[in-house]
């Protein structure tokens, strides 16, 4: 397939991520043909909330505007909490975060069969919680984007995907 098939396509959603996320504080990772989006807590809700910060919505904004673009991927939303408080509030607001992120894109006009959210509370740490600094870091959304095997299977893939990103 010219251009390499869905890793084409996962290096020109890469590339428009990068530009509309540019200082932002959100993190692109690549891994293979599978995007990660690591959204720090200090940019997105207030300590204890699963509001989403005013701040926040110019970027998810531009998350809309790349997800509708780009809308091949299943987008797996995941909220995560540093270990302060009880596990039964940091799972429940964890929880809160992702719905809260996955709510906003679907009322965005981002198919909601796309998307998937989760809370998993201080289970993934990334940095100490013994610190400050580490628990700013542990409270965060993540989004990682993954190809959809649904829509190959469908041929949702249509004729004109294929030209513009080089089936």
């Amino acid at each position: 397939a010219a251009g390499g098939g869905y890793g084409y396509y996962v290096d020109k959603q890469e590339q428009r991520l990068r530009q509309e996320l540019t200082g932002t504080g959100v993190q692109v990772i690549r891994n293979g043909d599978t995007l990660q989006l690591v959204m720090p807590g200090n940019i997105t809700f207030a300590s204890g909330s699963s509001d989403i910060a005013s701040s926040f919505y110019p970027t998810l904004n531009s998350l809309v505007k790349v997800f509708k673009e780009f809308d091949q991927n299943g987008i797996n939303i995941v909220g995560h909490t540093d270990s302060t408080g009880s596990q039964e509030l940091n799972m429940r607001l964890s929880r809160e975060r992702a719905t809260s992120v996955a709510s906003y894109l679907s009322g965005q006009g981002v198919s909601g069969a796309r998307i998937s959210s989760a809370g998993v509370g201080p289970s993934q740490p990334i940095a100490s919680n013994d610190t400050e600094a580490g628990r700013a870091q542990n409270r965060r959304v993540e989004i990682t984007l993954r190809q959809l095997r649904e829509a190959v299977k469908s041929r949702k893939f249509t004729d004109q995907h294929a030209q513009k990103y080089g089936y």
